[in-house]
């Protein structure tokens, strides 16, 4: 009959390796993500550059507003400098930058900017998974709607009805606080 202490050096072994494949696993993950992010940015300065010379001045840049670099400060964050996926939302206030929310809330905060822009009017939870690209499962819709609440509640975001989200009159989404 094996000891007990045999049974448990197994065990916690096991434990081990599954610990350090989880991380290998996670390694992984995190440069996708970054690859992912960088690519993003990318498609959201050809947007930009589109929107510009689709502007109805014909792209005239001498009296266009300068959109900054979505990379530089005040934009979305890199993978080095995101912040937590668990962060806090602070409560809103005038000049308050967008930065110092997660990517997750950011990314809510970019879609509902570009609508507010393309004057659309709110979206849905479930439009937004979506438009995220995620599965509109619930369990998905349930945590982008855990988080449009929690803007809600900060002053982030208003809920003109239920269910349905948009900017709060004064925050200017993705390039800033005010």
């Amino acid at each position: 009959m094996p000891s007990v202490v045999g049974l448990l050096e197994q065990r916690e072994l096991g434990a081990r390796r599954r610990v350090d494949e989880l991380r290998e696993e996670a390694d992984r993950i995190q440069a996708e993500l970054a690859v992912a992010e960088l690519e993003w940015q990318e498609w959201v300065i050809a947007r930009r550059r589109v929107d510009t010379v689709l502007a109805p001045n014909g792209g005239d840049t001498a009296d266009t507003e300068i959109t900054p670099d979505p990379r530089a400060a005040g934009g979305p964050p890199t993978s080095r400098d995101a912040v937590k996926p668990k962060s806090q939302v602070p409560v809103w206030r005038e000049g308050l930058a967008w930065s110092v929310l997660s990517v997750d809330y950011q990314r809510i905060l970019t879609a509902l900017a570009d609508r507010a822009r393309l004057h659309q009017g709110p979206l849905t939870c479930q439009e937004l998974a979506v438009l995220f690209g995620l599965d509109a499962v619930p369990s998905r819709v349930e945590a982008l709607r855990s988080k449009a609440k929690r803007m809600v509640a900060r002053g982030w975001l208003a809920e003109p009805a239920p269910g349905r989200f948009t900017l709060v009159a004064g925050v200017s989404g993705p390039g800033g606080g005010s």
